[in-house]
Protein backbone atom coordinates (compact mmCIF):
# COMPACT_ATOMS: atom_id res chain seq x y z
CA UNK A 1 0.00 0.00 0.00
CA UNK A 2 1.30 3.65 -1.09
CA UNK A 3 0.82 5.98 1.85
CA UNK A 4 0.86 9.32 1.28
CA UNK A 5 3.37 11.77 2.99
CA UNK A 6 2.26 15.88 3.66
CA UNK A 7 4.07 18.04 1.74
CA UNK A 8 5.02 19.71 5.33
CA UNK A 9 6.45 16.68 6.57
CA UNK A 10 8.78 15.73 3.18
CA UNK A 11 10.15 19.57 2.95
CA UNK A 12 11.20 19.09 6.57
CA UNK A 13 12.58 15.40 6.37
CA UNK A 14 14.19 16.28 2.85
CA UNK A 15 16.33 18.69 4.55
CA UNK A 16 17.92 16.98 7.55
CA UNK A 17 20.82 17.92 7.71
CA UNK A 18 19.55 22.01 7.37
CA UNK A 19 17.33 24.09 9.33
CA UNK A 20 14.28 22.07 10.76
CA UNK A 21 16.19 20.03 12.57
CA UNK A 22 18.72 22.70 13.74
CA UNK A 23 15.92 24.38 14.77
CA UNK A 24 14.28 21.47 17.11
CA UNK A 25 17.96 20.61 18.55
CA UNK A 26 19.13 23.85 19.25
CA UNK A 27 16.20 24.43 21.65
CA UNK A 28 14.05 20.80 22.04
CA UNK A 29 16.85 18.71 22.73
CA UNK A 30 19.86 21.23 24.00
CA UNK A 31 17.89 22.35 26.63
CA UNK A 32 16.75 19.17 28.03
CA UNK A 33 16.81 17.65 30.70
CA UNK A 34 16.60 14.23 33.32
CA UNK A 35 16.52 12.95 36.30
CA UNK A 36 15.67 9.04 37.81
CA UNK A 37 14.91 9.66 41.30
CA UNK A 38 14.84 6.48 44.06
CA UNK A 39 12.32 6.40 46.98
CA UNK A 40 12.80 3.58 49.16
CA UNK A 41 9.67 4.00 51.81
CA UNK A 42 8.85 1.95 54.96
CA UNK A 43 5.46 3.47 56.68
CA UNK A 44 4.00 2.06 59.68
CA UNK A 45 0.61 3.75 61.23
CA UNK A 46 0.15 2.07 64.65
CA UNK A 47 -3.83 2.48 65.25
CA UNK A 48 -3.50 3.02 69.55
CA UNK A 49 -7.72 1.84 69.98
CA UNK A 50 -7.16 -1.75 68.74
CA UNK A 51 -7.02 -2.09 64.93
CA UNK A 52 -4.92 -3.72 63.10
CA UNK A 53 -1.82 -1.28 62.13
CA UNK A 54 -0.89 -0.91 58.53
CA UNK A 55 2.84 -1.30 57.91
CA UNK A 56 4.79 -1.45 54.50
CA UNK A 57 8.00 -0.95 52.55
CA UNK A 58 8.43 -0.39 48.86
CA UNK A 59 10.74 1.00 46.41
CA UNK A 60 9.49 3.97 44.16
CA UNK A 61 11.26 5.08 41.08
CA UNK A 62 10.24 8.51 39.49
CA UNK A 63 11.83 9.00 35.90
CA UNK A 64 11.13 13.26 34.84
CA UNK A 65 12.20 14.18 31.36
CA UNK A 66 11.58 18.12 30.23
CA UNK A 67 12.27 19.06 27.03
CA UNK A 68 13.40 22.42 26.26
CA UNK A 69 11.15 24.13 23.26
CA UNK A 70 11.86 24.48 19.70
CA UNK A 71 13.32 28.03 18.15
CA UNK A 72 10.78 30.35 17.61
CA UNK A 73 8.40 33.00 18.38
CA UNK A 74 6.24 29.95 19.21
CA UNK A 75 8.14 26.74 20.98
CA UNK A 76 6.90 23.59 21.46
CA UNK A 77 7.87 21.14 24.09
CA UNK A 78 7.21 17.70 25.78
CA UNK A 79 7.31 16.63 29.39
CA UNK A 80 7.75 12.73 30.47
CA UNK A 81 6.80 11.56 34.08
CA UNK A 82 7.40 7.47 34.48
CA UNK A 83 6.41 6.31 37.65
CA UNK A 84 6.55 3.02 39.23
CA UNK A 85 6.68 1.16 42.67
CA UNK A 86 7.38 -2.27 43.83
CA UNK A 87 6.68 -4.08 46.76
CA UNK A 88 9.31 -4.88 49.37
CA UNK A 89 7.40 -6.30 52.21
CA UNK A 90 3.73 -6.40 52.96
CA UNK A 91 0.87 -8.53 54.32
CA UNK A 92 -3.12 -8.38 53.86
CA UNK A 93 -3.04 -8.41 57.94
CA UNK A 94 -1.02 -5.30 57.50
CA UNK A 95 -1.33 -3.29 53.65
CA UNK A 96 -3.36 -0.59 52.73
CA UNK A 97 -0.83 2.35 53.88
CA UNK A 98 -1.29 4.21 50.36
CA UNK A 99 1.98 3.00 49.49
CA UNK A 100 1.02 0.20 46.94
CA UNK A 101 -2.78 -0.77 45.27
CA UNK A 102 -4.56 -3.73 47.17
CA UNK A 103 -6.14 -6.09 45.49
CA UNK A 104 -9.30 -7.38 46.49
CA UNK A 105 -8.06 -10.66 48.00
CA UNK A 106 -6.57 -8.33 50.36
CA UNK A 107 -2.77 -8.69 49.24
CA UNK A 108 -0.81 -5.42 48.38
CA UNK A 109 0.08 -5.62 44.10
CA UNK A 110 3.88 -6.60 42.96
CA UNK A 111 4.55 -3.39 41.47
CA UNK A 112 2.69 -0.88 39.53
CA UNK A 113 3.65 1.78 36.96
CA UNK A 114 2.44 4.57 35.15
CA UNK A 115 3.31 6.80 32.25
CA UNK A 116 2.40 10.35 31.93
CA UNK A 117 2.84 12.87 29.04
CA UNK A 118 2.40 16.58 28.89
CA UNK A 119 2.58 18.90 25.59
CA UNK A 120 4.04 22.40 25.82
CA UNK A 121 3.51 25.56 24.15
CA UNK A 122 5.32 28.96 24.76
CA UNK A 123 4.66 32.12 23.76
CA UNK A 124 5.87 34.76 24.77
CA UNK A 125 4.93 35.57 28.48
CA UNK A 126 2.64 32.62 28.39
CA UNK A 127 2.98 28.75 28.92
CA UNK A 128 0.41 26.01 27.72
CA UNK A 129 0.38 22.40 29.23
CA UNK A 130 -1.57 19.99 28.48
CA UNK A 131 -1.53 15.99 29.37
CA UNK A 132 -0.26 15.15 33.07
CA UNK A 133 -0.04 17.87 35.47
CA UNK A 134 0.91 18.09 39.30
CA UNK A 135 -1.15 21.32 40.65
CA UNK A 136 -0.16 23.11 43.42
CA UNK A 137 -2.19 25.70 43.95
CA UNK A 138 -4.44 26.76 47.11
CA UNK A 139 -7.77 25.35 46.05
CA UNK A 140 -5.85 22.31 44.87
CA UNK A 141 -2.70 20.94 45.82
CA UNK A 142 -1.51 17.43 44.39
CA UNK A 143 -0.22 14.88 47.00
CA UNK A 144 3.21 13.58 47.40
CA UNK A 145 3.36 12.03 50.76
CA UNK A 146 3.47 8.24 49.49
CA UNK A 147 5.91 6.27 46.91
CA UNK A 148 4.35 8.06 44.46
CA UNK A 149 3.07 11.25 43.81
CA UNK A 150 -0.57 11.88 42.88
CA UNK A 151 -1.15 13.19 39.43
CA UNK A 152 -4.21 15.16 36.95
CA UNK A 153 -4.96 15.20 33.79
CA UNK A 154 -5.85 18.55 32.04
CA UNK A 155 -5.13 21.88 30.22
CA UNK A 156 -3.22 24.84 31.85
CA UNK A 157 -2.02 28.34 31.03
CA UNK A 158 0.85 30.56 32.82
CA UNK A 159 1.06 34.14 32.04
CA UNK A 160 4.03 36.11 32.92
CA UNK A 161 4.32 38.96 30.55
CA UNK A 162 3.03 41.69 33.04
CA UNK A 163 5.64 43.03 35.61
CA UNK A 164 4.86 41.82 39.22
CA UNK A 165 2.05 39.75 38.03
CA UNK A 166 1.45 35.94 38.09
CA UNK A 167 -1.83 35.21 36.13
CA UNK A 168 -2.86 31.08 36.22
CA UNK A 169 -6.07 29.05 34.98
CA UNK A 170 -6.69 25.96 34.20
CA UNK A 171 -8.94 22.49 33.43
CA UNK A 172 -8.49 19.50 34.88
CA UNK A 173 -10.98 16.75 34.49
CA UNK A 174 -9.08 13.25 36.07
CA UNK A 175 -6.95 12.26 38.50
CA UNK A 176 -4.66 9.29 39.61
CA UNK A 177 -4.39 8.35 42.73
CA UNK A 178 -0.69 8.07 44.48
CA UNK A 179 -1.19 4.01 44.57
CA UNK A 180 -2.84 3.62 41.65
CA UNK A 181 -2.82 3.03 38.00
CA UNK A 182 -6.18 4.17 36.97
CA UNK A 183 -7.38 7.36 36.11
CA UNK A 184 -11.20 8.59 37.31
CA UNK A 185 -13.27 11.77 37.78
CA UNK A 186 -12.28 13.95 40.26
CA UNK A 187 -14.59 14.17 43.40
CA UNK A 188 -14.18 15.39 46.96
CA UNK A 189 -12.97 13.86 49.36
CA UNK A 190 -14.96 11.89 51.85
CA UNK A 191 -17.95 11.65 48.86
CA UNK A 192 -19.38 7.97 48.35
CA UNK A 193 -21.01 8.46 45.19
CA UNK A 194 -20.21 7.17 42.03
CA UNK A 195 -20.51 10.60 39.71
CA UNK A 196 -16.86 12.40 39.21
CA UNK A 197 -16.62 15.87 37.74
CA UNK A 198 -14.63 18.37 36.76
CA UNK A 199 -12.12 21.05 38.44
CA UNK A 200 -11.88 24.33 36.87
CA UNK A 201 -9.39 27.29 37.98
CA UNK A 202 -8.35 30.55 38.21
CA UNK A 203 -6.04 33.03 40.31
CA UNK A 204 -3.37 35.46 40.70
CA UNK A 205 -0.62 36.53 42.47
CA UNK A 206 1.16 40.42 42.60
CA UNK A 207 4.03 41.14 44.29
CA UNK A 208 3.64 45.23 45.63
CA UNK A 209 7.41 44.83 46.91
CA UNK A 210 10.10 42.00 46.44
CA UNK A 211 8.75 41.72 50.53
CA UNK A 212 4.99 41.82 50.20
CA UNK A 213 2.65 39.67 48.00
CA UNK A 214 -1.11 39.02 47.52
CA UNK A 215 -2.71 35.93 46.32
CA UNK A 216 -6.32 35.12 44.80
CA UNK A 217 -7.71 31.63 43.61
CA UNK A 218 -10.99 30.35 42.46
CA UNK A 219 -11.83 27.00 41.73
CA UNK A 220 -14.92 25.15 40.95
CA UNK A 221 -15.34 21.00 41.43
CA UNK A 222 -18.92 21.33 39.16
CA UNK A 223 -21.64 20.35 40.43
CA UNK A 224 -20.24 20.12 44.10
CA UNK A 225 -18.49 22.94 45.53
CA UNK A 226 -16.88 25.95 44.69
CA UNK A 227 -14.03 27.72 46.70
CA UNK A 228 -12.04 31.06 46.97
CA UNK A 229 -8.93 31.73 48.69
CA UNK A 230 -6.80 35.57 49.45
CA UNK A 231 -3.37 35.02 50.65
CA UNK A 232 -1.04 37.96 51.87
CA UNK A 233 2.45 37.50 52.67
CA UNK A 234 4.98 39.56 53.82
CA UNK A 235 8.67 39.77 54.93
CA UNK A 236 10.13 41.90 57.85
CA UNK A 237 13.67 42.19 58.69
CA UNK A 238 13.54 42.36 62.08
CA UNK A 239 16.82 43.15 64.34
CA UNK A 240 19.00 40.46 63.73
CA UNK A 241 16.46 37.95 61.64
CA UNK A 242 13.38 38.04 59.83
CA UNK A 243 9.65 37.84 60.61
CA UNK A 244 7.32 36.55 58.05
CA UNK A 245 3.73 37.26 58.03
CA UNK A 246 1.33 34.51 56.31
CA UNK A 247 -2.38 34.74 56.10
CA UNK A 248 -5.07 32.86 54.54
CA UNK A 249 -8.62 33.09 54.08
CA UNK A 250 -10.80 30.32 52.71
CA UNK A 251 -14.68 30.65 51.73
CA UNK A 252 -16.15 27.79 50.42
CA UNK A 253 -19.96 26.90 49.07
CA UNK A 254 -21.89 23.82 47.11
CA UNK A 255 -22.47 24.61 43.60
CA UNK A 256 -25.54 23.05 41.12
CA UNK A 257 -26.14 19.86 42.23
CA UNK A 258 -24.42 19.79 45.46
CA UNK A 259 -23.69 16.17 45.30
CA UNK A 260 -22.06 15.52 47.99
CA UNK A 261 -23.94 17.69 50.29
CA UNK A 262 -24.46 20.96 51.32
CA UNK A 263 -20.98 23.39 52.05
CA UNK A 264 -20.62 26.35 53.89
CA UNK A 265 -17.38 26.95 55.28
CA UNK A 266 -14.88 29.82 56.13
CA UNK A 267 -11.73 29.10 56.91
CA UNK A 268 -8.87 31.70 58.34
CA UNK A 269 -5.43 31.23 59.40
CA UNK A 270 -2.24 33.13 60.17
CA UNK A 271 1.18 32.17 60.66
CA UNK A 272 4.04 34.35 62.35
CA UNK A 273 8.15 33.06 61.07
CA UNK A 274 10.94 34.52 63.31
CA UNK A 275 14.15 33.31 61.48
CA UNK A 276 17.52 34.03 62.83
CA UNK A 277 20.59 32.11 61.28
CA UNK A 278 19.55 28.24 61.48
CA UNK A 279 16.83 28.58 63.51
CA UNK A 280 12.73 29.53 62.63
CA UNK A 281 10.16 29.77 65.03
CA UNK A 282 6.59 29.54 63.74
CA UNK A 283 3.69 30.51 65.90
CA UNK A 284 -0.49 30.21 64.13
CA UNK A 285 -3.92 30.21 64.33
CA UNK A 286 -6.79 28.53 62.50
CA UNK A 287 -10.54 28.92 62.89
CA UNK A 288 -13.03 27.16 60.48
CA UNK A 289 -16.51 28.96 60.50
CA UNK A 290 -19.58 27.70 58.69
CA UNK A 291 -21.70 24.44 58.85
CA UNK A 292 -19.58 22.11 57.66
CA UNK A 293 -15.75 21.49 57.38
CA UNK A 294 -13.42 22.42 54.56
CA UNK A 295 -13.72 20.66 51.29
CA UNK A 296 -11.17 19.12 48.91
CA UNK A 297 -10.20 16.90 46.13
CA UNK A 298 -9.89 13.43 47.11
CA UNK A 299 -6.58 12.10 48.03
CA UNK A 300 -5.11 15.71 47.57
CA UNK A 301 -3.78 17.79 50.73
CA UNK A 302 -4.93 21.04 51.73
CA UNK A 303 -3.28 24.24 51.43
CA UNK A 304 -3.01 24.87 55.54
CA UNK A 305 -0.58 25.31 57.89
CA UNK A 306 -2.73 22.57 59.58
CA UNK A 307 -2.18 19.74 57.61
CA UNK A 308 -0.08 17.48 59.64
CA UNK A 309 1.24 13.98 59.07
CA UNK A 310 -2.04 12.23 60.31
CA UNK A 311 -4.80 15.39 60.57
CA UNK A 312 -5.76 18.30 58.93
CA UNK A 313 -7.57 20.27 62.17
CA UNK A 314 -10.38 21.61 59.44
CA UNK A 315 -13.63 20.69 60.82
CA UNK A 316 -16.82 22.53 61.38
CA UNK A 317 -16.51 25.42 64.20
CA UNK A 318 -12.58 23.98 64.53
CA UNK A 319 -10.03 26.44 66.31
CA UNK A 320 -6.69 25.44 66.19
CA UNK A 321 -3.20 26.81 68.02
CA UNK A 322 0.26 25.71 66.05
CA UNK A 323 3.77 25.66 67.25
CA UNK A 324 6.59 24.81 64.94
CA UNK A 325 10.72 25.01 65.18
CA UNK A 326 12.75 23.90 62.55
CA UNK A 327 16.95 24.19 62.73
CA UNK A 328 19.20 23.71 60.22
CA UNK A 329 22.93 22.59 61.01
CA UNK A 330 24.44 24.23 58.81
CA UNK A 331 25.85 26.76 60.74
CA UNK A 332 27.50 24.28 63.61
CA UNK A 333 29.18 22.45 60.43
CA UNK A 334 26.56 19.75 59.72
CA UNK A 335 25.62 20.90 56.06
CA UNK A 336 22.29 18.83 55.22
CA UNK A 337 21.07 18.13 58.73
CA UNK A 338 17.82 19.62 59.48
CA UNK A 339 15.26 18.86 62.47
CA UNK A 340 11.32 19.66 62.34
CA UNK A 341 8.76 19.56 65.30
CA UNK A 342 5.50 20.98 65.39
CA UNK A 343 2.79 20.96 68.04
CA UNK A 344 -0.92 21.26 66.81
CA UNK A 345 -3.91 21.50 69.42
CA UNK A 346 -7.85 21.69 68.06
CA UNK A 347 -10.91 22.19 69.69
CA UNK A 348 -14.00 22.91 69.46
CA UNK A 349 -15.35 21.51 66.11
CA UNK A 350 -17.63 19.23 65.40
CA UNK A 351 -17.70 15.99 62.90
CA UNK A 352 -20.53 13.89 62.39
CA UNK A 353 -22.58 15.15 66.02
CA UNK A 354 -19.28 14.79 67.73
CA UNK A 355 -17.15 17.46 69.37
CA UNK A 356 -14.03 17.24 67.12
CA UNK A 357 -10.69 17.87 69.74
CA UNK A 358 -7.66 16.59 68.88
CA UNK A 359 -3.98 17.04 68.86
CA UNK A 360 -0.87 16.19 67.23
CA UNK A 361 2.79 16.25 67.98
CA UNK A 362 5.15 15.56 64.64
CA UNK A 363 9.10 15.47 64.76
CA UNK A 364 10.84 15.21 61.71
CA UNK A 365 15.02 14.57 61.05
CA UNK A 366 16.58 14.61 57.89
CA UNK A 367 20.08 14.51 56.42
CA UNK A 368 21.39 14.88 52.88
CA UNK A 369 24.72 13.97 51.99
CA UNK A 370 26.62 17.46 50.58
CA UNK A 371 29.67 15.79 49.06
CA UNK A 372 31.50 12.93 47.75
CA UNK A 373 30.41 9.74 45.18
CA UNK A 374 27.42 9.71 47.86
CA UNK A 375 26.43 13.54 47.19
CA UNK A 376 22.56 13.71 47.11
CA UNK A 377 21.66 10.77 49.54
CA UNK A 378 18.43 11.41 51.74
CA UNK A 379 17.76 10.00 54.85
CA UNK A 380 14.87 11.52 56.66
CA UNK A 381 12.46 9.95 59.76
CA UNK A 382 9.14 11.24 60.26
CA UNK A 383 7.07 10.54 63.24
CA UNK A 384 3.30 11.81 64.32
CA UNK A 385 1.79 11.28 67.41
CA UNK A 386 -2.34 11.85 66.85
CA UNK A 387 -4.97 11.83 69.15
CA UNK A 388 -8.34 12.96 68.41
CA UNK A 389 -12.05 12.73 70.18
CA UNK A 390 -13.87 11.26 66.43
CA UNK A 391 -10.95 9.45 64.73
CA UNK A 392 -8.76 6.71 65.67
CA UNK A 393 -6.12 7.64 67.84
CA UNK A 394 -2.43 6.70 65.79
CA UNK A 395 1.14 6.91 66.36
CA UNK A 396 2.87 7.61 62.75
CA UNK A 397 6.49 6.29 62.04
CA UNK A 398 8.16 7.03 58.15
CA UNK A 399 11.34 6.38 57.01
CA UNK A 400 12.54 7.53 53.87
CA UNK A 401 15.80 6.92 51.93
CA UNK A 402 15.97 8.77 49.07
CA UNK A 403 18.42 9.26 45.71
CA UNK A 404 18.60 11.75 42.08
CA UNK A 405 20.23 10.47 39.55
CA UNK A 406 20.80 13.32 36.81
CA UNK A 407 20.73 11.87 33.78
CA UNK A 408 21.03 15.01 31.14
Amino acid sequence: MRTNIPTTALACAGSLISICPVAIAQGFFEDSHANLSMRNYYFNDDYRDGGNDRREWAQGFLLNIQSGYTRGPVGFGMDVLGLSGLKLDSTPEHAGTGLLPVHDDGHAADEFSSLGLTAKIRWGGALIKTGTLLPKIPVLVYNDGRLLPQTFRGSQIEYTGIDKLYLHAGHLNEFKARNSTDSVDIFPQGYTGSQGTDFDFGGATYSFTKDLSATYYYGEMREFYQQQFLGLVYKLSLGPGNLTTDLRYFNSADVGAARNGQVDSDMFSGLLTYRLQGHALSLGYQKVYGDTALPYASVSTVYSFSNAGVGKFIQSGEQTWMLRYDYDFAPLGIPGLSFMTRYYKGDDGEYKGLRAREHELNTNLKYVVQANSLKGLGVEYRNAVSRSTYASDRDNNRLYITYTFNLW
